[in-house]
């Protein structure tokens, strides 16, 4: 949670995932301060969820995803869909989250057991490994 757990890095992960990778894109969809930017891509960078690569045009840095950041995809879905479920007032207007092939909005996620009952935190627990 230190490392992607703060507003401004959730933002930039969400726009990462939505294919912002310039500098300018981000901040500008954001509205975040540059050294804030500066320094949370930094760090994301350092810790291997985004990658720092020269783009095509080779005139500027861009930021993508890595494997390990491509696997928070899961995780910011989850995030998504419930700001779609409880952030917005009935009928105000959002962006939905969409599968390519289907053109119909990705299903809720949920997690299950292998006979399909519903996982929830009143029956799962954590235990710790020694």
């Amino acid at each position: 949670m230190d490392l992607v757990g703060d507003r401004w890095s959730l933002l930039i992960l969400r726009d990462a995932f939505d294919g912002t990778r310039a500098f300018t894109d981000f901040q500008r969809n954001l509205g975040v301060a540059k050294n804030i930017l500066s320094d949370r891509l930094r760090r994301l960078v350092a810790h291997g969820v985004l990658d720092r690569q020269t783009a095509a045009s080779g005139k500027r840095q861009e930021y993508v995803l890595t494997h390990s950041g491509e696997q928070l995809f899961t995780a910011m879905v989850a995030l998504r869909q419930w700001g779609e479920a409880h952030a917005f007032d009935t009928g105000e207007p959002h962006s939905v989250l969409v599968d390519d092939d289907t053109d119909t909005p990705v299903p809720t996620l949920h997690l299950q057991r292998p006979d399909g009952t519903t996982l929830t935190a009143g029956n799962t627990h954590v235990q710790k490994l020694s």
